[in-house]
């Protein structure tokens, strides 16, 4: 199995490539020039096991949320490099892959609650939990809003204490007071190629891959942009 990743939905632009389960990556963070330094780090990985593109198992990519312009751009980079290579794609969400980060890093962590600082004094967020095989699963839909909005379910007022990840807390110190009796250790992180390549792995085993024209972003925001008919 051979699966490319791919993310500049923050300022952590970043590609991975995965292997057999074997992992090259690079990331580097940036405030412009995404555009530019993800197709260097794409080549560079590819490079570095000595595939091509054709060669791929899939193409996985940050579906969002995060930057419109950051989303849009690896949603549409995804696209060409599949539909040259005839790969099929393999949406992530950046949620998701924060949580990934962090559950990877500490093997205590069991509950996740990602927020992302979304500007607009809003928050990207959303609670993540353990599964088998080590994966961060959704439970909940993501979300964005007032950061006095952020909600944790009804079942993690008790039991495994949460950790905190994103941007997000940074931005709005309320959210560390919020949940402050529930609330232990916060990380700051961004998401990363790397983690987007290992979700993406159990989606390709059980055939859940897309269609090149499918690798479209999730801004959640409707109010932003509608880019089509098809849009987020």
């Amino acid at each position: 199995m051979k699966i490319l990743a791919l993310d500049t939905a923050t300022e952590n632009c970043s590609a991975a490539l995965l292997v057999d389960g074997r992992l090259t990556a690079r990331e580097r963070l940036l405030e412009r020039g995404h555009a530019e330094c993800i197709l260097t780090m794409i080549d560079e990985v590819l490079a570095d096991a000595g595939t091509s593109l054709a060669g791929l198992t899939a193409i996985a990519f940050g579906r969002g949320p995060g930057s419109f312009t950051g989303v849009r751009l690896a949603a549409s980079v995804t696209q060409g490099l599949a539909h040259g290579a005839c790969v099929p794609v393999v949406p992530v969400s950046d949620l998701a892959a924060v949580a990934q980060r962090v559950l990877g890093e500490d093997a205590t962590a069991e509950r996740v609650l990602v927020c992302n600082d979304a500007r607009m004094r809003e928050v990207y967020w959303g609670c993540f939990t353990r599964s088998a095989g080590d994966l961060a699963t959704p439970a909940g839909e993501e979300r964005v809003s007032d950061p006095a909005h952020v909600a944790l379910p009804a079942d993690w007022s008790s039991g495994p204490e949460v950790r905190g990840a994103g941007t997000g807390f940074g931005a709005y110190p309320q959210l560390r007071s919020s949940f402050s009796t529930v609330l232990g250790a916060i990380r700051e992180v961004r998401p990363r190629a790397a983690e987007i390549a290992i979700l993406a792995v159990p989606e390709v085993m059980a055939g859940r891959l897309c269609n090149p024209e499918a690798a479209l972003p999730v801004y959640l925001r409707d109010d932003v942009v509608h880019p089509g008919p098809t849009g987020h």
